[in-house]
C-alpha cells in the first residue's frame, strides 16, 4: 500500500504564497509521476501540476507562471510552490502518485483558502 502525506495548506491573502509538500511512503516500486489536483465543491477534481520521474512537467493553464512543481526523487516527495495566489485558487488540494502499473494513489487533501 502507498501512503501520501500532504502538508502546507492554510489561509493566505490574495497575492501571497504557499508551499505544499507531499511525501510518499509504503510499497512503492516504480513511480511514473507525482502531482497535485484540486477540487472545489460541486466541481470535478482538476489537474494543477504534475512531474514525471524523468522531470517533465505539466501545468494547468490557470496556474502557469505562478505555480512551480518540483520533486525530490530520493525522498519520494513532491512540492508545489504557489505564488500570486488569488481567490480562484481556493480549493482542497490533493497529492497524486501514479506508479509504473498506472495505479493512482491519493492523499487526504489539504485546504488552501485565499481570502482577505
Amino acid at each position: 500500500q502507498v501512503q501520501l502525506v500532504e502538508s502546507g495548506g492554510g489561509l493566505v491573502q490574495p497575492g501571497g504564497s504557499l508551499r505544499l509538500s507531499c511525501a510518499a511512503s509504503g510499497s512503492i516500486f516504480t513511480i511514473y509521476s507525482m502531482g497535485w489536483y484540486r477540487q472545489v465543491p460541486g466541481k470535478q477534481r482538476e489537474l494543477v501540476a504534475a512531474i514525471t520521474n524523468g522531470g517533465s512537467r505539466i501545468y494547468a493553464d490557470s496556474v502557469k507562471g505562478r505555480f512551480t512543481i518540483s520533486r525530490d526523487n530520493a525522498k519520494n516527495t513532491v512540492y508545489l510552490q504557489m505564488n500570486s495566489l488569488n481567490p480562484e485558487d481556493t480549493a482542497v488540494y490533493y497529492c497524486n502518485l501514479r506508479d509504473g502499473s498506472n495505479l493512482w494513489f491519493w492523499g487526504q487533501g489539504t485546504q488552501v483558502t485565499v481570502s482577505s
